[in-house]
C-alpha cells in the first residue's frame, strides 16, 4: 500500500502567521518536535525565517543560531529532520549536522545552494512561487493559466538541476499554496483540483495547505479555526497521490490517513 509521509511543522520564528513566537526558545521547540513525533509525524520540518508577506528577513547566522541547538538534540534522538531555508550557508551547516532533507521555497535559486545539495546528495523540496522570492505576497492573480505556468516551471527547473548533477530521485516538487500562488483562493483550488498532473515528472510530490489563507477565505475562518478545512484539503491531496503532507496538526491527519488506508486495504474485499 502506498504511504504518504506526514511532515510536522516547527517554526522557530517570531512572526510566522500561525505560531510565530511560540517555539523561539530552544526548549519549547524541542518539546514541540517531540510532541509532533508522538502524534505521528514521520519527520519534522524546521524553519527559522517566516515566509509570510510581512515576514522579517533573518540573517544566515541568526538562522544557524536558532536551528543548531534544536537539531543537535533531535538528531541525537534519531528524529528525521528537514530544514526550511533558501540560504546556502544555512543548508551547509545543517547538512553537516545530519539533517535529512532541505526544503527551499525558492527552488534552489542560488547556484551555491545547488552545489551544496549536490555535494551532500540530500533530498530537496523545490517549491513554485509566482513571486519567485523568499516571501509570499497578497497580489490577486488569475488562475486560468496557472497549471501551465507550474508545469513549465518544473519542467525547466528539474532539467536544470539534473543537468547540474542533482539526481532526479532526490528532487521533490511542491506547487506552493496560499499567498505563494495568489491573494485569492482560486489559484490554490486550481492546483488542488489538478494535482495529478504534477506526477508526470517522475518526482515525489510535496504539499502544505495547513491553515493557509485560501482556507480562511472560503470558510470565513481565522487561522485558529481552519482545522477542518485544512484536513479536508489534506485528505484530498492524499487521494490524489501526494507523497508528503506538511501540517501543523499531525494527529488528526495521521488518524484520517489510517482510516483511509484501512478502507483501502487490499485484504478487505
Amino acid at each position: 500500500m502506498r504511504t504518504t509521509k506526514v511532515v510536522g511543522i516547527l517554526n522557530v520564528t517570531r512572526d510566522s502567521f500561525s505560531d510565530g513566537g511560540l517555539y523561539l526558545e530552544t526548549s519549547a521547540a524541542i518539546q514541540k518536535a517531540r510532541t509532533l513525533i508522538a502524534d505521528g509525524a514521520d519527520l519534522i520540518d524546521i524553519g527559522a525565517e517566516s515566509s509570510r508577506p510581512e515576514g522579517q528577513p533573518v540573517s544566515a547566522q541568526e538562522e544557524i543560531n536558532r536551528l543548531s541547538p534544536i537539531i543537535k538534540v533531535l538528531k541525537e534522538e534519531k528524529i528525521t529532520l528537514s530544514v526550511d531555508t533558501y540560504k546556502p550557508e544555512v543548508m551547509r551547516r545543517v547538512l553537516e549536522m545530519g539533517v535529512d532533507m532541505i526544503n527551499d521555497i525558492t527552488a534552489l535559486k542560488d547556484p551555491a545552494s545547488v552545489e551544496t545539495v549536490k555535494e551532500f546528495g540530500t533530498p530537496v523540496v523545490i517549491m513554485y512561487s509566482r513571486g519567485g522570492g523568499p516571501h509570499a505576497d497578497r497580489t490577486v492573480r488569475d488562475h486560468h493559466h496557472l497549471m501551465g505556468e507550474i508545469l513549465n516551471f518544473f519542467d525547466n527547473r528539474i532539467g536544470t538541476l539534473t543537468k547540474s548533477g542533482i539526481r532526479l530521485e532526490n528532487i521533490i516538487i511542491d506547487p506552493g499554496m496560499g499567498f505563494f500562488l495568489g491573494g485569492n483562493s482560486e489559484p490554490s483550488l486550481m492546483v488542488l483540483k489538478h494535482l495529478t498532473e504534477l506526477k508526470r515528472f517522475g518526482t515525489q510530490l510535496y504539499l502544505s495547505t495547513s491553515r493557509k489563507s485560501f482556507i480562511g477565505s472560503i470558510l470565513h475562518r481565522e487561522v485558529s479555526r481552519r482545522s477542518a478545512g485544512t484536513l479536508a484539503t489534506e485528505v484530498w491531496a492524499y487521494l490524489q497521490g501526494v507523497d508528503f503532507l506538511r501540517t501543523h496538526e499531525v494527529e488528526p491527519l495521521r488518524d484520517a490517513l489510517r482510516m483511509l488506508q484501512a478502507i483501502q486495504n487490499d485484504r478487505i474485499n
